[in-house]
């Protein structure tokens, strides 16, 4: 049985991911499903370093396939914040919305380009593998959050070619347009490939 571990408490990200994957494996657990906490400091300024150590430290302690990501939002205006910082600029995602626009009050429409990155770690520890994949998707971010659907900055970030924020996009549009969608789905690809399934199977 192919079973895999997504590194994540946060239960949206949880269910985009394993939405976006689908059958590509036959089980999936988030580490909400385990009663062990692994405690991960993502202490690094890169993203895919902090990736790989997340997926490397639960993959390693359960003996299983595991996935982490690490995205972020990069604000022209603010000098790429808050960038890695993403998921700690505030207490929540409410927080975090509000500290942005405040950060970004008085600022015009021409300069509010952003682009969301994600980093896609898969570690096997089986082979002792590590795999990155990258996605980004660029917009701009509004003077308000709109729409109820999705997690994080989503509400914020609009996306010019849709006329529409990421938080208005039901789950298989934003998994095919947005960064982490774009990573996972170049993961997908990637498994799914003749050579990658030959060196499984020595």
């Amino acid at each position: 049985m192919r079973e895999l571990i997504i590194s994540t408490g946060n239960e949206g990200k949880y269910k985009e991911i394993v939405s976006t994957l689908g059958d590509t494996f036959d089980r999936y657990y988030s580490l909400g499903d385990f009663d062990e906490k692994v405690v991960v400091e993502e202490d690094s300024p890169l993203y895919f370093e902090n990736a790989m150590k997340k997926a490397r430290k639960v993959g390693d302690r359960f003996n299983m396939a595991t996935l982490a990501d690490d995205s972020g939002l990069e604000i022209e205006a603010l000098g790429g914040k808050p960038g890695v910082l993403s998921a700690r600029y505030g207490i929540d995602d409410k927080d975090r919305i509000e500290r942005v626009l405040q950060e970004l009050n008085g600022v015009p429409w021409e300069k509010r380009g952003a682009v969301f990155k994600a980093y896609i770690a898969l570690y096997m520890p089986d082979k002792g593998w590590v795999y990155i994949f990258y996605g980004q998707i660029k917009g701009f971010i509004g003077f308000e959050a709109k729409g109820d659907l999705g997690f994080g900055y989503d509400p914020i970030f609009y996306i010019p070619q849709l006329g529409k924020y990421l938080a208005e996009l039901e789950m298989e549009t934003k998994n095919r347009i947005s960064h982490r969608g774009k990573a996972l789905n170049a993961m997908k690809e990637f498994l799914n490939a003749d050579f990658f399934i030959r060196s499984r199977k020595r």
